[in-house]
């Protein structure tokens, strides 16, 4: 195999800031969500965000992205397709995908347009607030797909955020029937509870007949499954997912290995910044069970390293950062 995770998804530039509540009652912006923007819009935040806040930190983003990425710093081979703009954004985005060890489709022949933006601001609660225009990403095509990586690859890994552009779900579901077609695991994350709330029809769509593994967080499960018990909302992913991890915020996660529930303790931590929290949970996760880890191992260090990011400001870890934690799960 050349990579252990094949992964697409959006390709956004994460621009980060430090807010308060009273900005969001000021702009009449939705908290602890992720809404679509128009470029308009995009370009009037950005100037009230950098003459009110400054920015905080600029990263290559987009929820499989950090996922992607995070895998390859623990050593996953990891490939990335995605769609960015020949822009000096998307020099930006490439530069820092190629430098975290990723191979990418982008690296040559980019099309015309904005590469995409995603304005995330952080409260001091630790909870983070996400606008998003998605530019070119929204143009993630079947033609943005390398086959021969992902015949090549023993997981594909598809975030939910695809569900919001046809286009982009049409490529998302071609990459679970190419995967079905040369025998590659399928892994897919719900990405955010707006996708569940106002996309269902179209997740259900990506599942189609169902995938390997399936990310989400309780509020994710219960509102995918039309139920308020946690118990209940198992039961239905069952019906999804050969496998599956229900990560619980400060409760900790539920890894299900397709017999048994494995019941994944919580890193007390100080939440800084929940951003890539999740992001994290499921690259950790991938990494441990692509290197010979049972879901209880691959919990423990999913809990882990995402304790950690939430810990400090942005959506990844330094690579130097997974080290240590790389140990304390081979110990």
């Amino acid at each position: 195999m050349a990579y252990h995770i094949y992964g697409i998804g959006n390709a956004l530039v994460d621009k980060e800031f430090e807010v308060t509540d009273e900005f969001f009652a000021k702009t009449g912006i939705e908290k602890g969500m992720m809404t679509l923007i128009e470029e308009d819009q995009l370009h009037t935040m950005l100037e009230t965000l950098n003459s009110d806040y400054g920015l905080k930190k600029r990263a290559c983003g987009g929820s499989a992205a950090n996922s992607i990425i995070g895998a390859s710093y623990f050593g996953a081979k990891t490939y990335y397709s995605c769609n960015v703009g020949n822009d000096e954004a998307g020099d930006f985005y490439i530069s820092d995908l190629t430098a975290a060890g990723v191979d990418t489709n982008t690296e040559t022949n980019r099309d015309e347009g904005t590469t995409g933006n995603c304005l995330v601001m952080v409260t001091p609660d630790a909870e983070r607030t996400m606008n998003t225009y998605l530019g070119i990403t929204a143009d993630l095509h079947e033609k943005h797909i390398n086959e021969e990586a992902l015949k090549n690859s023993e997981w594909v890994y598809i975030e939910g955020y695809l569900v919001t552009s046809e286009t982009s779900r049409a490529a998302a579901i071609k990459v679970i029937q190419l995967a079905k077609k040369h025998g590659v695991k399928t892994a897919m994350t719900f990405s955010d509870p707006a996708m569940v709330q106002f996309f269902k029809d179209g997740l259900k769509e990506m599942i189609g007949e169902g995938v390997d593994l399936l990310f989400c967080n309780e509020q994710e499960a219960m509102l995918y499954s039309d139920t308020d018990n946690l118990d209940d909302a198992i039961d239905a992913l069952k019906g999804i997912a050969k496998t599956f991890a229900v990560t619980l915020g400060s409760k900790g996660a539920l890894a299900f290995d397709g017999e048994l529930m494995h019941p994944v303790i919580p890193n007390p931590t100080t939440a800084v910044d929940s951003n890539g929290a999740g992001d994290m949970f499921a690259g950790a996760f991938m990494y441990a069970i692509t290197h010979g880890h049972d879901f209880a191992a691959a919990g423990r260090l999913a809990s882990a390293a995402s304790s950690q990011v939430v810990s400090q400001f942005g959506p990844r870890l330094n690579a130097e950062q997974h080290e240590p934690l790389k140990a304390a799960l081979e110990a």
